[in-house]
């Protein structure tokens, strides 16, 4: 396949205004810690002294999991988890994740650099579409950092202000927003000590009284993710993916089961086109779409080195290697701008 049937299959798929789906691949290319570095930071730095012996036990159990090579999401789903031990996992999580967001947040304040995902945001508004829908499973801001640097209003189910609190997206009314759904919750949230969940920009700590609303991997997620605003947020975010015409997917692994199974079901039901770029194509990737019965997509990964992609399309029946780096977002815009 050469390079131009590449970029027109790119660019029709893009044509289509595609919802955007963000995984942790896409924070990684900024720092932000995958699950090994979390894992061996929750090992270092939880303290379960203070909880009874049958915790304390099950985190024996967790550490050496993870020790053994066993996967963060693995380990926390072997292990039976209670709430008091949850909660020392998130604000670990919480604390090692905003110290990083903070830190690119302060590295873009001391250049103008754009974020790759600004750049695409912009000129998918430079046509009539006046409403662009991002499904995230991070915790992190990157994608409200993008939409700021390129003067685009956001929202993630909250007011505007320092002092957030829910609401509907008919209460935003803009000439152009990105609608950025963040399924496993945000740094931002908190429960505060009246029991509800609002949003709290930029903090250095957890204030006192206040619990984060992310959601971390193991048995509890599901429980969590049932309750708001998760509830609320991750129906916008099928009733996007019901509606949308094209899909592009960057660093996610599809291993989330808020996501994939209406996103699968469209592409291989509705033809639906998706682009997904990435470091590496998950096992999951490519059993759900290469092999899963999709009959329009377009993958790419990067190669043996950062100027080389390998690529993987439905027009093709076998991947074909290029010399030249289209697996990172930055890569994808040279091919549809």
């Amino acid at each position: 396949m050469a390079l131009m049937s590449i970029e027109k299959q790119a660019q029709d798929y893009y044509a289509r205004a595609p919802l955007i789906v963000l995984g942790s691949g896409a924070s990684a290319a900024y720092g932000m810690s995958g699950m090994g570095k979390l894992a061996n930071y929750l090992i270092e730095h939880t303290d379960v002294s203070d909880l009874p012996e049958k915790d304390q036990s099950n985190w024996v159990s967790f550490c050496e999991a993870l020790n053994s090579g066993v996967g963060l999401e693995t380990a926390l789903h072997q292990v039976q988890v209670s709430e008091a031990l949850t909660g020392k996992i998130i604000n670990h999580t919480w604390t090692l994740i905003n110290r990083e967001d903070l830190e690119i947040f302060k590295r873009s304040l001391e250049g103008n650099d754009r974020y790759s995902l600004g750049i695409l945001l912009s000129h998918m508004f430079r046509s009539s579409i006046s409403t662009i829908n991002i499904i995230t499973t991070n915790y992190d801001r990157l994608a409200e950092y993008a939409c700021d640097k390129e003067n685009i209003h956001h929202y993630t189910g909250f007011t505007h202000g320092y002092f957030r609190q829910l609401s509907q997206p008919s209460e935003v009314k803009v000439s152009r927003k990105a609608n950025i759904w963040k399924v496993h919750g945000s740094l931002d949230w908190f429960e505060s000590p009246l029991k509800d969940v609002i949003g709290l920009s930029h903090l250095e700590e957890i204030p006192a009284g206040y619990l984060p609303q992310i959601v971390t991997p193991g048995t509890q997620k599901y429980q969590r993710t049932h309750l708001e605003p998760y509830r609320s947020i991750i129906n916008n975010a099928d009733l996007a993916i019901t509606n949308a015409a094209s899909y592009l997917c960057v660093g996610y692994g599809f291993n989330d089961e808020h996501i994939q199974p209406k996103l699968m079901r469209k592409c291989a039901r509705q033809g639906a086109p998706i682009t997904i770029v990435t470091y590496a194509l998950s096992e999951a990737t490519k059993k759900h779409v290469i092999n899963g019965g999709v009959n329009n997509y377009l993958a790419i990964e990067r190669g043996a080195h950062d100027d080389q992609s390998v690529i993987y399309s439905s027009l093709e029946k076998e991947p074909v290697v290029v010399e030249k780096n289209l697996w990172s977002l930055q890569g994808y815009l040279t091919l549809i701008m």
